[in-house]
């Protein structure tokens, strides 16, 4: 990685690249501290420590920061995540939207635009419900009722609206993945936080100096492992093996070489996470940002729900919740790539090409036997997936370590980081074609 990072450097075009992107990040952090007009933040810090829920402790680790600190980026780019989830599962359901992807680059710029205007509807939605919660619960200091709450709204609507332009930006100027990069950078930026907690927690804080190095060297050891662990889930493929009959064309002869169809083991990638997740905590953000009564029966419902309880050995029957979780995971995990690979379609695309699979008939005997595959190492996927979400959960309840690196945070932190190195990768690669070709 660091040769890479060097040899890039060499070059006047990269090197532009890095520091754009690099500019534009500072810029992401200095606006993550500029505080929304009207609010009171030594009120808002004490109501965010009152929460027992995990879900804002999620939303503030998506969001670098932003939330707690009640800045302009408080809702960052995650109504654009939202808006971009949702277009994806309607391209499948909506013929003409389908249609578009199709057509190429012309239809991906027009899916692009419908992405960015639902970005802006669904941060004036979020906008509007965090002004009219956090104005109902005494956080915002409001004079002229009307106009501080439109000008709050438009604020954080703004901030969105922008951290999604300076994402397109890096993309298009910078070295690419302009909205992981984004999001990346949030969650990143509190991890040197949370490790200065678990330091204090179970090192400094340490019943003698071998407890505390014991607990350090555990400490590393599965941070280390759950890296480790991410690395192989988000590089293994199956790969499918394709060979190419030959054709006589004129006096030539083409084709008759062989292919592989890599087949992701993580098929789904972060998303069964973050869609279990956001399924669990939304009851709980609903009844905490608009102040209903967890009391009695729905109280406990959402104790169930509250991934601060599960493998809580005082309370271990809300552990139940990580059950319905792990289910949730596994089926979001073979949802998500129902709708996104079509193994009819491969199967289709084999057979025109003049393709099959060695020992597999073209037609329905690879459409079963791909989606025999892919059964098979969806489930690999998942199981992997539920370790690294699960870590996190059983020693915030057994050793109360609560961290925001954990599970879909550090899944997203390495694979972005790899895709950021293949990209510069690729640059360095276009660079040397086109200086060879002149």
């Amino acid at each position: 990685m660091l040769t890479t990072l060097k040899n890039a450097f060499k070059s006047k075009d990269i090197r532009n690249r890095i520091l754009f992107t690099l500019a534009m990040l500072v810029v992401i952090r200095l606006g993550c501290q500029l505080p929304v007009p009207g609010v009171n933040r030594e009120s808002f810090t004490e109501w965010y420590a009152a929460q027992t829920g995990d879900a804002f402790n999620f939303f503030n680790a998506f969001t670098g920061g932003s939330f707690l600190n009640m800045s302009i980026f408080a809702l960052n780019i995650t109504p654009y995540i939202t808006s971009s989830i949702i277009m994806q599962l309607l391209t499948i359901a909506i013929p003409k939207l389908e249609e578009m992807q199709r057509d190429g680059e012309d239809g991906r710029k027009k899916i692009a635009s419908i992405t960015r205007y639902v970005t802006v509807a669904l941060a004036l939605i979020e906008a509007s419900a965090m002004a009219i919660g956090f104005g109902r619960s005494g956080l915002l200091q409001l004079d002229n009722k009307v106009l501080d709450y439109i000008m709050i709204i438009t604020a954080l609507t703004a901030g969105s609206a922008v951290l999604m332009w300076i994402g397109e930006r890096i993309t298009d100027k910078g070295i690419g993945n302009g909205i992981s990069i984004v999001l990346t950078i949030n969650i990143i930026s509190r991890v040197p936080q949370d490790l200065a907690n678990l330091y204090e927690q179970f090192v400094q804080n340490a019943k003698s100096t071998a407890y505390g190095i014991l607990a350090a060297i555990v400490i590393i050891a599965i941070i280390l492992g759950m890296i480790v662990l991410v690395i192989v889930l988000n590089d293994g493929t199956r790969k499918i093996p394709v060979q190419y009959a030959k054709k006589l064309q004129g006096r030539r002869t083409i084709g008759g070489q062989s292919s592989v169809i890599p087949l992701k083991i993580n098929t789904a990638g972060v998303i069964p996470i973050i869609f279990a997740s956001s399924l669990l905590q939304f009851p709980i953000v609903i009844s905490q940002l608009f102040g209903v009564q967890s009391t009695g029966v729905w109280g406990e419902i959402l104790n169930y729900m509250n991934s601060n309880y599960w493998c809580n050995p005082q309370r271990l029957k809300y552990t139940i919740g990580l059950v319905v979780y792990i289910v949730l995971v596994v089926f979001f995990a073979y949802f998500y790539t129902s709708i996104t690979f079509n193994p009819m379609e491969v199967s289709n695309n084999i057979k025109q090409q003049g393709g099959f699979i060695p020992g597999i008939r073209p037609g329905k005997p690879t459409t079963d036997y791909l989606q025999g595959i892919l059964r098979y190492i969806i489930f690999i996927g998942a199981c992997g997936l539920i370790l690294v979400a699960v870590l996190p959960f059983f020693f915030n309840g057994v050793f109360n370590a609560n961290v925001s690196f954990g599970g879909t945070s550090l899944i997203i932190i390495v694979s972005v980081i790899l895709e950021t190195i293949k990209q510069v990768e690729s640059l360095m690669l276009v660079r040397n074609y086109k200086g060879f070709l002149s």
